[in-house]
């Protein structure tokens, strides 16, 4: 196996690498307890295009050669976004809960393939992705344990901390809804 490299894009244009890393995302979401077919493949390439327009768009990815073997990517929330409004088991403060677009940058997807997985990769692939950015945290959902209990023990490790159950769509599962400060405000 070649040495890990990494490649970060930003805007609109890193709409040209979903060609790239969508046969990692079809192998990972086909797991359980994804279970996800092509209906569902066609359903995220749809989000991801309108993802890709949304303010502070990154994307990040790992390769080996020229094997796309991990991605991450996310944007920061609209001061309209229903990120928080989602939460089923409790109310956040307004204070809390107030998107500027500039505050919080959510992680919409991280995933590494089964063959390197760990390695590290989607520990520098999150660190990747949240460099340089000038936001007070990042939050993320994620399926709660023992779903999937090494992620959860990897997030907990970055420092991050769960603040409600979240229920984004009507068909969706509850997901664990997670937060990390990243800088204090002044």
């Amino acid at each position: 196996m070649a040495e890990v490299m990494y490649e970060r894009y930003e805007g609109p244009g890193g709409s040209s690498r979903l060609g790239a890393f969508l046969p990692a995302y079809e192998e990972v979401y086909a797991e359980p307890p994804y279970c996800e077919g092509p209906r569902d493949v066609a359903e995220f390439i749809g989000h991801f295009q309108v993802h890709v327009q949304r303010r502070g768009f990154r994307i990040v990815l790992a390769l080996d050669g020229d094997d796309v073997i991990g991605f991450t990517y996310g944007y920061c929330l609209a001061p309209d976004t229903r990120w928080w409004k989602n939460l089923q088991d409790v109310e956040l403060p307004e204070d809390f809960t107030r998107e500027d677009g500039h505050r919080t940058f959510v992680i919409i997807e991280l995933a590494v393939r089964k063959a390197w997985r760990r390695r590290g990769i989607a520990a520098e692939l999150h660190a990747r992705l949240l460099e340089g950015l000038d936001v007070e945290r990042a939050t993320l959902t994620m399926r709660p344990e023992p779903e999937a209990a090494p992620a959860q023990s990897a997030y907990a490790a970055w420092g991050y901390r769960k603040v409600g159950m979240s229920h984004p769509w009507d068909e969706a599962p509850l997901y664990d809804c997670m937060v990390r400060e990243l800088r204090r405000n002044e």
